[in-house]
């Protein structure tokens, strides 16, 4: 099985380096099943982070032309690296390989880990946002509250002691004023940094890997032949008379 996690952003040419590009792919295939394999790409185009609507809109023209050469180079499904699930639909119109989101996949599962969940996200700006994702899923009435943690993206690697201590501070609120009884990182560095056990164990809440959440999911998948419904996400009309891909851009 070959999976591939497409960073919507241009990662390798940013701050964090094409080193965290690898790193990552390490960490994902850590992860994975045996005989399942992941290869991380990023793409020329889109923002160094996404921290707000503005930033995910400009990142999903690249990231669904990224996933349509996943399916044209083989891959059995591909995972949007980023926390809003950049392209998501649009991306599941053009291919039939399973294209999975990482804030579906951990939304989902969280939901179903007790009777309420709450979102770790970046700032208060984006609170709003992940009420609305929640929505969206279908789990709002189980969303106890979304809590940010002051820390932007590219600075969560820069101190990870801090960084630890900072997440157990918001999850533990999370779970003594709110009443959650598990918890998601929303934002895929969150994820990578790789905490959620012993964080899990100093709140005593489950807590859900967002990436690890969007990998199980898209090998479950593949290994029982299933992928996104073309009812729900038709492929587009033009394309169904014949109009390549590539024409639809120029158009």
């Amino acid at each position: 099985m070959k999976i591939g996690y497409i960073v919507p952003g241009f990662v390798s040419k940013g701050p964090l380096g094409a080193g965290e590009l690898r790193r990552r792919e390490q960490l994902l295939n850590s992860w994975a099943f045996p005989g399942t394999t992941v290869i991380v790409r990023d793409v020329a185009s889109g923002p160094a982070s996404i921290e707000s609507g503005y930033e995910e809109a400009l990142a999903v023209p690249a990231a669904v032309e990224a996933i349509v050469e996943c399916e044209r180079d083989g891959f059995d499904a591909a995972i949007i690296g980023c926390f809003g699930d950049p392209g998501m639909e649009a991306a599941r119109e053009l291919v039939s390989i399973p294209v999975v989101g990482p804030c579906e996949s951990s939304l989902l599962l969280a939901a179903s880990l007790g009777h309420k969940f709450s979102i770790l996200t970046i700032f208060d700006s984006l609170i709003a946002g992940q009420e609305l994702l929640a929505y969206k899923v279908g789990v709002r009435d189980k969303l106890a509250s979304v809590r940010a943690t002051d820390i932007p993206v590219l600075e969560l690697m820069k101190d990870p002691k801090a960084t630890r201590m900072r997440l157990t501070e918001v999850a533990g609120a999370c779970a003594k004023e709110d009443r959650a009884d598990a918890f998601l990182f929303g934002c895929m560095t969150m994820s990578f940094l790789d905490m959620a056990e012993e964080i899990s164990v100093a709140v005593g809440g489950a807590a859900v890997n967002a990436a690890k959440a969007a990998l199980k999911q898209a090998e479950t998948l593949v290994s029982i032949g299933l992928s996104h419904s073309k009812t729900a996400f038709p492929t587009p009309a033009k394309m169904r008379v014949g109009t390549s891909y590539q024409a639809m851009r120029v158009a």
